[in-house]
């Protein structure tokens, strides 16, 4: 049964190098999905990164998370009604700009993760922190959580879809 690793990051750098490791250890953009808080008011064209950054940042993270040709198209701002603007890549992303009515709890529904856990890292999110989840398969769950732990992740768990 395939399973999904969560963990929330409190910098982005953490969050980058985890990223890094994880595409070091062979996941790909299909599987690693990352979701940060957006700034209010730009004007960027494409909404702001999250955790603070702006889109001139959008680079750093498109870099981490699969390159410009890669992820980076995949990278999204998203407007969810009671969290504001966000930024996601990765499988959540889709979930969410298809559902944003539902939020962050409501995408992570769809990857198995229960919905009081879901509200817990919603809340961290809407808190400026960077949610990190990683789509494994039964067996490599304990990989994916020690990269997320290595690089400074809380809230680190497996939840089986």
């Amino acid at each position: 049964m395939a399973k999904t690793v969560v963990g929330v990051f409190d910098r982005k750098e953490q969050a980058e190098q985890a990223v890094h490791q994880l595409k070091d250890e062979g996941y790909t953009e299909r599987e690693i999905s990352v979701v940060a808080k957006g700034e209010k008011g730009g004007d960027q064209g494409g909404g702001n990164q999250g955790g603070g950054l702006d889109m001139s940042e959008g680079l750093t993270w498109g870099g981490a998370l699969g390159g410009v040709a890669g992820l980076l198209a995949g990278v999204g701002a998203l407007a969810i009604p009671g969290l504001g603007p966000l930024v996601a890549a990765g499988p959540l992303a889709a979930t969410l700009s298809g559902a944003a009515t539902g939020g962050i709890a409501g995408g992570l529904l769809d990857m198995g993760i229960p919905e009081e856990r879901g509200n817990v890292y919603e809340d961290e999110v809407r808190q400026g922190r960077i949610l990190c989840a990683v789509e494994v398969d039964d067996g490599e769950e304990e990989t994916a959580e020690s990269i997320l732990r290595d690089n400074g992740a809380r809230e680190v768990e497996s939840h089986s879809r």
